[in-house]
């Protein structure tokens, strides 16, 4: 699958999520990239050589929001490719994987 494709699968996995899910995403972007920045892995303690991330959420969680709070810029979802298709390369687990991260 190419990276093209994963993003329309992340985009529908996303969709098919429970309205739980769903109504918390209203004011998210998603995005693909190839891997993580060395700075985002340091950033979470994660060793670039041994760890692996599938996705990064990068935002105010929900809890930490109020309704005083000035408009926030979009929330973002960052889904790397290249760790997941070389992890999961059937598109059943593949598609699981991306609904779990």
């Amino acid at each position: 699958m190419d990276p093209k494709a994963l993003k329309e699968e992340a985009h529908r996995v996303l969709e098919g999520l429970p309205a739980e899910f769903g109504n918390r995403l209203e004011n998210v972007v998603v995005v693909v990239e190839k891997r993580p920045k060395k700075s985002q892995l340091k950033s979470l303690g994660l060793d670039p050589q041994r760890d692996v991330l599938y996705g990064l959420y990068e935002g105010t969680p929900l809890a930490e929001r109020s309704l005083l709070d000035p408009p926030l810029l979009p929330d973002k979802i960052t889904i790397f490719s290249e760790p997941l298709l070389r992890d999961f390369p059937s598109p059943a687990e593949l598609r699981e994987q991306i609904r779990l991260t």
